[in-house]
Formats: C-alpha cells, structure tokens, sequence
C-alpha cells in the first residue's frame, strides 16, 4: 500500500476498522515531520526485528464474504440434544437479555471497572451477582465471577493451602464424583505447587489426615447423587481442612445451601442461568466464602461505598488484593472476570425472580422424576435414588451399541460411563417430548408399537404404591430457607421493566459507543459488528464442549485455521487456544518451560528472571507455576538493563528456567536490544516467555518467534478484537516454538503424559468467541493488519508529540518515539499544583472520556494507547480535553484557582450536583459541567461524585440490601 490509505469502499473492511483515513495520516505524519507512513515505520521498529516477509495470509474477504465463509463453515457443527450434562446445560436465553446485553456494544465494549464512577450501571449488575450467588448459597460473600467452575475450584484449592495453619500440609482430599474435568485442572494447577491430589470416596473418607489442608465435594455430584456431607463436613473440621463444595446454583433453589450443610467455600459455574453452552465458554464462575476470609478470596469484588454527596456509590473492593499491587506475593494471578456473562446471569435472576428461578428448577426436577419413573418401569436400574436433574442408568441387557445406534438416530447426545452406565443430565430446555424420546431409546423391541427406532410404547408414569410421586430429594436436603428477596429480584419482571431496567444501568457506564478509551495496554479497539454476529449462531452457541467431535467439525476447522493464522502472525510452530483469560496464557506458557526442562532432567530449573517493567500479573504466574522470581532492573529510557539481566543471569546458571518480558516493554518503547535479551537467557539454558499484551505493535511488521522469544501468550481481548465485556470475557492462547509444541495444554478428560495438563475446563476454552478474531483476521488479511499496527503506532505518537508541551512524555527510544502507547508523566503537578494523577483521570469524565491507565507501570503518570481505531478528530478531541485540563492546573499554579476547590479535585460533576439548588464552588457550573465545546454537542455525565473508597473497605458490604432494610418509599 506504500504507506497510504485508500479511499473508503465498502468492499474494504479494513478502511472502517481503521480510524484514520489518508488525509489523516497525512497531516499526522506532517506533525511529526516524516514523509511517509513506511519511512515511519522503519524509524520506530528496530531494524534488527523487523520480518523480511509478509503475512502469509488469505486475501481479505468482504464483511459479507467472511460471514458466508464462516457461515458455511458453522455449518459443518451438529446441533444435537444434549444430556451430558457435567456442569454444563442448555439454558434459555431470555430474548430481552440476548438482544440488549449479549449483543449490545454498551455493554460488551466497556472496560474493566476501575473508574467506578462512570461504571455504576455495570457495578450494580455485578452486586446483583455477588447477591444470587451469596443467597443461593447460604455463604457471606462472593466474588464477581471468574474464569470456569474448574478454575474456580483451583482457586479454592490454593486458598484453603493459604489459609491453612499446618505450614507442613500438601495434600488436597477430592471427591471421586466430581466433574472429571474439574479433577484434571486441580492435578494440573497442584502440580507446581507440590500440592498432593488425593481421590476419595465421599461416603467412606480416610480415618485421619496429618498433612491434609482441604476437601472439595460435588453437590449435586457428577453422576447425579445426592448426598447430605453433613458428617463427612464435620469430620473434615475437626480434621482442621477447610471444605469447599462445588454446586449447581439452579438447584440450589430447591436444595439445602453449602452454607447450611457446613462449607467454607462453595465454587461453580452460573451458566445454565440464560448463558449458551458455547462449546465451552465463556462461562462466569464463582467463589464464595465466610466472611472471615474476605481478603483470601479471588478475583474481583463490587463493593458498596458513598460519594462526596453522601450518595450510595459502588466500587471495587479491598483491590490491594489484586496480583498487581501484591506481585509475587500474590495468591492468585487472576485479573480477569467474565463480566459480561455474570452480567447476563444476573439478569436472568432478575427477570425470573425467586419464584421464576424455583419454578424453573422444579420443572426440570419433575421431568428427570418422570423420566426415572419411566426407565424404572422398563426395567432399568437407577445408582442413586436421590437426585436433581441427573441418573446414572445401568444399561442390563441392552447392547452399549444398540443404545448408541438410537442415540444417533434421534440425535440425542448421552454421556456414555464405562460400557454398564449411562449419564442423562436434563435441563431448562427438556421438554415431555424429550422425555418420551428418552424413553424410546431404552425402550426393548417386543415393547415398540413399530418398527421405528424412536417409536416407544407410551408409557404412563405411575405414583409409588402409597399414591405419592417419589421423593428423589431427602427431606435433609430439602431447602427451607428463603433466597432473594431484595427488591431488584422481585420488581422487573415484564420485559418492559427488565428492558428499562437494562438501558438505565447501560446509561451509567461509559463504553466504545460513547467515546474513546486510550487505556494504556488495554488495546480498546473496534469490535466490529460483523466478527460479533456469528457469536449468536446456534450452530456455534448450543453446542456441548464434550459433545463427540464429528459433531463439531465446524468447530474443529475454525480452531485450525485460527491457530494457523496465529502462529502466521507470530512465527511460531504451535498454538494452544485453550487458555480462556491472558493470566491463564501467561500460567500456562510458563508451564511449558517448566515442563520442558523436566522432560531433559533439568528439573533444578526453578528461577524466573522478571523486569520491573512486566505486567503485574507475570510475577503471580511465575510462583504459580512454581518458580522463584527474581527481579531484573530497568534503565532510564525504561529498557531492561542488560548489564544486569546479564548478571542474574550468570548467577543463577543452571537453575534458570526462563526470562518473561513485554515486548514492546510496558513502558511504551521497543527495545532495540531485544535480539541480544534473549540470547543472554538462551545461553544459560533457559527459554523466553514474552508477554504477547502489547502484540498490536509487532502484527504484520515483525513476529515474536523470529527474534527469540519461545512461548507467547495473545491477548485475543486486545490485539484480535474480541470485546473487554466491562472486565471479561478474555482469551490468552498461546504460541510456541516447536521444541514446545508436545508441551502444550491437553483436553480435560485425556490423559497425555507429556503435556502439562488441561488449564481449563473446557478443551478450547472460550470456544463460542474464537470465530470473533477469525472474523478479524480474515476480513483484515496481511496487508490489512499490517496497516493497522502502523496506525496503531502513528496515533499513539500523534498524541505523544500533541501533548508533549503540557505533559512530559516519560519514555522515548533514541529518536524521541514511543511504540503503540505513551507514558505522560503527571508527578511533577503535586508539587506545583496539589493534583494528582487520579485528579485528571476524574476530571477526563466531565469532558466524557474514560481515564488513560493510571499509575501503572510508573506511579502518577498515565499510559495512553489509542490504538489505530481511533480517528484523527477524536484524537485531537482527548488532547483538547488534557490540554484543556492542564490550563486548569495552570490557574490553580497561577492562584487563579484554589488548590482545594477547583474543578480538578471536585471532579467528577454529575448532574444532580450541578443542578442542585445549592453551588457551593468558587468556579461556576458551567466550567463543571461543560468544560468543552463537545460536551456541549454531547454529555455523557458520570452517574455519581467521587467515590471514597476507604470507607467502603472500612464498611464491607458486597450484596444488596435484603427488602427488609429499604423503605416502603424506595421499594416502591
């Protein structure tokens, strides 16, 4: 393209992803004094780096071309009735929550919630989470969701370790009837850990455990049982382990919560509440606990707090938890929820109601009896006697394949035991029809009206002999105790209400579809309309992850066509797609390493050299996966100081496992020694782990494989366009050289002994999302995402060099240019003018922007990253806005304004403190409210003052109020 950009056409996907057109880029490289957009190019990426050739990928093909193509590709799937069951189910996704969240850019293009007073609408849905999962559960308190029930499980594994007394305790006791894909995650994520998984049989514990720290139960277990763990929980107790259940929420309704049963911890997944399957993912899980262990518990947490008007104000809670504040010391690497789909959860509880959500359970409950009744008639046995939604049948005399055959016939998918059982789990879609279908495939051939396969004698489904439909749930187990019944939960249930109740929390939270969001390593890029739409389609969304595979041939050849397109892009030789979050990437690339060098012997391979310049998730991962971190410095121009990598490097000679590193580094800048960086760790023996989060400025102009980096995770929620969802869903897969690739991730229910084990529940992890970079790619191709990352650059400079003058730019390379992203430094205005960093990120929200990453990597300076989606005028919007804000600055150095009352300290303004009666500023409202011409045009006003955080740790509330404690007036 020689460094233009051509006029926009339709049959050009990339002239609407990228923002800038050619007069644009003109005028900015103009601004910056280069002629053109290749020499540029050539200035910024170091020579050394750059790849020789092209992307050797497909033509770009038309948004319409690429949907016919996927389409046609979707095709290949086979919806099939599902009956497996393992913690997945059909749901039934409210039509109003589909079309107004799911697939609704308000709210999938939000970002995490860290500036909570332009997020209140998506914090309030998250507090509507917390509450269901604390109310279905009988515990304290929860968190705002996380990756998958397996991970959730892993999460309360290490926790319960962290939490025991016994420093010398290793060993996790695990109930033989969980889900076996949970099992396989725990053995993968202990393994590093020296932790001890030992499999028991619930109903017969071991007599005494000196080195045990904890016990998970499955409840209701995978099979279908139901057990009252009462005395199995005591004894656990008095053992001294802390006992984590994980459970169905569904059947929570109807059962005894784990609170009430004795659990410490209850762990699992809220996807049958209106979420699809999606072969897998995403799914929002859970954990919740006691109160007493609120600073062990992973994840996110919404907690309630007030604003300077006293207004009730909702924020994250007790954050000094999270893995970038407490680095190494951190006891979980998490970072990511999976917002949007806790978000649609909790609308499903909303819209259903108490009432709704029992009667929905209580329907699923009679069918699986009435299918029981039916089988028990045929003559067939049931394993348990208790149940919810689950049997396990023995097949008797009916041939395994027979039973297959008919399956098959019926396109009904079961989940086949050992060749003597069978698992039929139903759900909220399992109609009578189903049932009799069911019915039909056991039904014995002298016994059929005809010769049809599916045509079964119509049999009726009898009481038991004393006139009463059987008990399959204990009176023990019975749930007595009411749940939800805080007024959010009781007040919209007509569509009408849960639509308007939607759209006004959408109102509060600032997105992609109000302004920019230039959040420093945060790629908030395009999610196009087009990648989303195939997300919906039920040949992706209605799939179960362990259906057979020649039902998801569709599945399959999008996952190898992806990953080809990947390790493209990357210049590696393998791609694992099964990472569902960039930490799991970063836990499970390190893994690798680790399991490399144990395959060769070198199993002393334990040290991880990590510059201070890394994401703060990357010291989490290290420990995680078992090694000990050691800190490398930085220069001043924020390089890696290689004279002392070099150095640490030598030390710890045989014992070095690997190096991770940004690239281009967190501080905003390629390194030009990066060649030389990874050849210091690969003469010691040890591998390259590059952080792939800052990939939007390498695609197309140079590959992590080639310049020596041997792991990489991708950040699919950033570079590949998939959307943030306020703080989740993610995808961090991973790209490996070729001596790694029989390293990679495994399925969770396979055994391969060199891998390292599943990372995630699911075997592709958030299957349903990959076709949204697929989508990306193919209508982008080569020269498309070449393009974009020269754009990507040209903008992130563009603002750099408009914003220079008012605010120093900390890191630059030798020419004065940063990467995809710039670090404006903001410390020297406390001493000058008594503002902060956060002072300007509030005060961005009056003139309608969402605050640039803040403090982080540098303490009170801000990182900017605009990417290429961004165009000219609306770059030159936000630094209108800072330049506008550093006059402000300016005139409380000047004296002009006071250092405590001016609009910088006060900010945020919403619109019932400037409309009230009483102004108590020395600045008027206008200059509070409409700072700038564009907000005037248009407002987007934050929906509270600011937040006092401090006292919403001190006062730790993290449900909504029960009815009890609203009055009559605001209940109404």
């Amino acid at each position: 393209m020689n460094g233009s950009h051509p006029s926009h056409t339709l049959a050009h996907f990339s002239d609407r992803h990228i923002g800038p057109n050619a007069q644009d880029i003109a005028e900015m490289l103009e601004a910056l004094g280069a002629t053109d957009l290749e020499t540029f190019t050539d200035q910024v990426i170091p020579a050394a780096i750059r790849s020789a050739d092209s992307l050797a990928l497909s033509t770009a093909k038309s948004e319409t071309e690429a949907l016919e193509t996927l389409r046609a590709i979707a095709s290949k799937n086979q919806v099939w009735r599902s009956f497996i069951g393992m913690g997945y189910a059909n749901s039934i996704t409210p039509a109003v929550i589909q079309r107004n969240i799911l697939e609704n850019p308000g709210w999938y293009t939000q970002y995490t919630p860290y500036q909570a007073e332009i997020a209140q609408g998506r914090l309030e849905a998250l507090l509507n989470f917390q509450t269901l999962v604390c109310e279905l559960t009988g515990l304290d308190i929860a968190n705002a969701s996380l990756l998958d029930e397996a991970t959730a499980a892993a999460e309360a594994m290490t926790m319960s370790l962290n939490l025991c007394k016994n420093s010398q305790a290793n060993c996790f006791l695990v109930a033989a009837n969980c889900h076996p894909q949970t099992l396989g995650v725990l053995r993968t994520r202990a393994n590093p850990l020296g932790i001890d998984i030992q499999v028991i049989d619930p109903e017969d514990p071991p007599t005494e455990s000196p080195l045990v720290f904890g016990l998970l139960l499955q409840y209701p277990a995978t099979d279908g049982a139901l057990i009252d763990h009462r005395h199995l929980i005591e004894w656990a107790h008095q053992q001294g382990l802390l006992v984590t259940m994980a459970t169905d929420l569904l059947a929570l309704t109807l059962l005894a919560p784990p609170g009430e049963l004795g659990a410490d911890i209850a762990v699992g997944s809220s996807q049958r509440l209106g979420v699809p399957l999606g072969y897998g993912g995403p799914h929002a899980a859970f954990v919740a606990t006691r109160a007493a262990y609120k600073r062990n518990l992973p994840g996110r947490l919404v907690g309630v707090s007030k604003d300077a008007m006293g207004q009730r104000a909702l924020r994250l809670a007790l954050q000094t938890r999270e893995q970038h504040i407490r680095r190494e010391k951190a006891t979980s690497n998490i970072c990511t929820a999976q917002v949007l789909l806790a978000v649609m959860a909790s609308m499903y509880a909303v819209y259903h109601g108490p009432h709704g959500l029992r009667a929905i359970a209580q329907g699923v409950y009679d069918l699986t009896n009435q299918l029981a009744q039916g089988l028990e008639q045929l003559g067939y046995s049931l394993k348990h006697d208790h149940f919810f939604d689950t049997l396990w049948v023995s097949l008797g005399t009916l041939p395994l394949d027979i039973l297959k055959e008919r399956a098959a016939i019926a396109q009904i998918n079961l989940r086949y035991g050992d060749g003597t059982w069978v698992g039929i789990s139903l759900d909220e879609t399992t109609t009578e029809t189903d049932i009799r279908d069911l019915l039909g495939l056991f039904t014995p051939i002298e016994q059929r009206e005809s010769q049809d396969p599916l045509n079964c004698h119509p049999l009726t489904m009898t009481a038991s002999g004393n006139g009463t439909v059987p008990k399959r749930i204990p009176p023990t187990l019975t749930r007595t105790s009411p749940y939800l019944n805080q007024p959010v939960f009781n007040t919209y249930h007509s569509e009408h209400g849960l639509l308007r109740y939607i759209h006004r929390l959408q109102a509060k939270d600032l997105s992609l579809t109000t302004s920019m969001i230039p959040l420093g390593s945060c790629t908030m890029k395009l999610n196009a309309t087009a990648e989303m739409i195939p997300v919906s389609w039920p040949e992706f969304s209605q799939i179960h992850p362990f259906a057979p595979l020649d039902q998801a041939q569709g599945y399959q050849t999008l996952f190898h066509s992806l990953e080809g397109m990947l390790a493209e892009i990357t210049g590696f030789a393998g791609v694992s797609l099964q990472p569902n979050a960039g930490s799991q990437g970063e836990y499970a690339g390190l893994l690798v390493i680790r399991r490399y060098h144990q395959e060769r012997g070198d199993r002393q391979r334990s040290l991880c050299l990590i510059p201070t310049s890394a994401h703060g998730t990357n010291p989490a991962s290290a420990v995680m996966a078992g090694m000990e971190v050691v800190t490398v410095n930085c220069d001043a121009q924020g390089n890696i100081d290689q004279t002392d990598l070099k150095q640490k490097a030598e030390a710890a000679g045989d014992r070095l496992a690997a190096l991770m590193i940004t690239y281009p580094s967190t501080h905003g800048v390629f390194e030009a020694g990066i060649r030389e960086i990874c050849q210091i760790i690969h003469d010691q023996g040890g591998q390259v782990y590059m952080d792939g989060a800052n990939m939007n400025a390498q695609v197309g102009l140079c590959r992590p494989g080639e310049f020596g980096a041997d792991v990489c995770h991708l950040n699919l929620h950033k570079t590949f366009c998939i959307p943030h969802g306020g703080g989740g869903p993610g995808v961090g897969p991973i790209g490996v050289k070729a001596h790694l690739v029989p390293f990679l991730p495994s399925h969770p229910l396979e055994d391969h002994r060199t891998s390292i084990g599943p990372v995630t529940a699911a075997p592709w992890g958030s299957a349903s999302i990959l076709p949204i970079s697929w989508m990306y790619i193919t209508m982008m191709g080569g020269a498309g995402l070449r393009l974009a990352t020269q754009v990507a650059i040209l903008n992130a400079n563009y603002i750099a060099q408009r914003l220079q003058p008012y605010y120093p730019v900390l890191y630059k390379d030798h020419q004065g240019l940063v990467a995809h992203e710039c670090i404006l430094d903001l410390r020297p205005l406390k001493k000058t003018a008594g503002i902060e960093v956060e002072d300007v990120a509030k005060r961005l929200m009056d003139y309608g922007f969402h605050a640039p990453t803040i403090s982080w990597p540098v303490a009170g300076t801000m990182m900017i990253e605009p990417t290429e989606s961004e165009t000219k005028a609306e770059l030159d919007r936000f630094c209108e806005a800072m330049i506008s804000i550093r006059a402000e600055i300016a005139a409380i150095e000047n004296g002009t304004s006071d250092r405590r009352d001016n609009p910088l300290k006060q900010a945020p303004h919403p619109a019932l403190a400037v409309t009230a009666d009483h102004w108590p500023h020395s600045y008027p409202r206008s200059i509070a409210a409409y700072p700038s011409q564009s907000t005037q045009d248009f407002k987007f006003w934050p929906a509270v003052a600011r937040i006092d955080n401090a006292h919403g740790d001190r006062n730790l509330v993290c449900t909504c109020l029960p009815v009890e404690a609203y009055s009559e007036q605001s209940t109404t």
